[in-house]
């Protein structure tokens, strides 16, 4: 029987203990010399913020409602441990496990004893288990560890997906009420024979561009109309689709995550948000194919810290937002103190023409970019088809801030990007303490604006001259 600490904070000390510290549009634009000499080398990355001081803050548990981990100080009876093994998982990587996991889960969950216990999940370290298209459903009884140790994967493909199982999906977590998933395991989701489906619209390996058109993929992880969720110390990798979603959620406190795919892996992003919102994403590391982090409509108070991205990808996403004429909403949305590394772009809002609502109250402070093509974009005119008719509504761009964004950039692009809509301007941008230079060079591209409004508070490199006064002071 595994002996696991009765103390939760020493549960999960521990296993921050052992995990591994941080791994570490194009436009027309005028072109002129910076006779300053910059070495990228030069930049560091962000100073890593110590967990004692970015852990969530603490939510006082109603003694009665299960959904909440066990308190520190509460005197454990027990803890009641269900090894996948136990309810007949065989771990050899060919066998499939799926009901093992389900029945162990079904235990676990329906677990009856009185509230001084805790219910753990455990995929144990040594085994690899193969586990199809799963939704493994609450509310439970008690509160909730999934702690793997070991490794779980899906069948590998497309073809060796089970007939009449959802390929959107791979393993759902629906109508959770207190759950953490934890341990030093890996979640691999063998995604190279579904990006090398012939719709998947990515370069392959000899430079020449895959036929596009739809086809399904499965996400790695979903987490549905659920609360009070932790993550900590799980690798997520090579994911068909995107590696986590959270949809209709609250309360998730992500900590110490690496998810990780090849950057020509199509459509991976690694954290997508959706409809939720109370979410912290500290101290991770992801590269991959697609955003790194996307927040997409109906989210809002997101806080990500400490936040590695790349090399690869996208950037950190606001968006795309207002799609097929929709309305989407966005507001309190911090990125700070993070690192942005060989990356198509660094931190991006996107809206689709003709679309409503607003994104507002969103600080970008403190962001380290290294060789960034994209480092500051805001495109309204997001368009995936080179036939997207113009339209006058748009999604309302409304106080944002940059402040202290620094590092090298591609200078194929601009380093600031602030395409903003014919009708519907960006108003009460504030751009502070930047310092963004060619990666290559001394010829310095100077900053893109288009309709967009608001004030630059420090002396910044370069010069944003084309930012225009807020059209309230006009």
């Amino acid at each position: 029987m595994l002996k696991i600490s009765r103390d939760p904070f020493l549960r999960f000390t521990t296993l921050i203990l052992i995990t591994s510290s941080l791994f570490s549009y194009g436009t027309e634009a005028r072109l002129h010399y910076y006779n300053d000499i910059h070495n990228p080398n030069s930049y560091p990355e962000p100073p890593y913020s110590p967990f004692s001081q970015s852990q969530p803050p603490s939510i006082s548990p109603d003694p009665d409602d299960l959904s909440q981990p066990p308190s520190p100080c509460q005197d454990l009876d027990q803890e009641v441990v269900h090894d996948v093994r136990n309810y007949g998982a065989v771990g050899d990587g060919i066998t499939d496990d799926t009901d093992a996991f389900k029945t162990a889960w079904d235990s676990a969950c329906s677990n009856d004893e009185d509230n001084n216990t805790v219910s753990i999940l455990l995929v144990p370290f040594g085994f690899t288990f193969v586990i199809h298209s799963t939704i493994f459903t609450g509310p439970c009884r008690s509160y909730q560890y999934f702690q793997v140790d070991g490794t779980i994967v899906p069948r590998d493909g497309p073809e060796s997906w089970p007939s009449g199982f959802n390929k959107r999906q791979w393993l759902v977590f629906y109508r959770i009420k207190g759950m953490a998933l934890i341990g030093n395991g890996v979640i691999d989701g063998r995604g190279q024979k579904w990006w090398d489906l012939p719709c998947k619209p990515h370069r392959n390996v000899n430079k020449t561009t895959a036929l596009t058109g739809p086809c399904e993929s499965p996400a790695a992880l979903r987490f549905f109309m659920s609360s009070n969720l932790s993550m900590q110390g799980v690798t997520i990798k090579n994911s068909p689709q995107f590696h986590m979603t959270f949809d209709g959620c609250h309360e998730v406190h992500i900590n110490s995550l690496r998810i990780t795919s090849p950057p020509s892996s199509p459509n991976t992003d690694g954290i997508h948000i959706e409809n939720s919102n109370s979410v912290e994403i500290h101290n991770s590391v992801i590269s991959n194919g697609d955003d790194c982090v996307s927040i997409g409509s109906g989210s809002y108070n997101i806080d990500i810290l400490n936040l590695t991205c790349g090399p690869g990808g996208h950037g950190i996403s606001i968006g795309s937002l207002g799609n097929q004429n929709s309305r989407a909403c966005v507001s309190n949305i911090t990125v700070r103190d993070s690192f942005i590394k060989f990356s198509d772009n660094g931190v991006r809002i996107k809206t689709w023409q003709g679309g409503s609502g607003s994104v507002s109250g969103v600080t970008f402070d403190n962001i380290q970019m290294d060789n960034v093509r994209n480092p500051i974009i805001i495109d309204q005119y997001y368009c995936t088809s080179k036939n997207c008719p113009n339209k006058t509504n748009a999604v309302f761009v409304n106080d944002v801030v940059y402040q202290s964004i620094k590092g090298t950039y591609d200078r194929r692009s601009p380093p600031m990007h602030f395409g903003c809509s014919n009708n519907v301007p960006c108003v009460n941008l504030t751009v502070s303490d930047i310092d963004l230079v060619p990666s290559k060079g001394e010829m310095v591209v100077d900053p893109f604006c288009w309709n967009a409004y608001g004030v630059v508070d420090e002396f910044s490199v370069p010069s944003i001259s084309c930012l225009k006064s807020d059209p309230s002071t006009l």
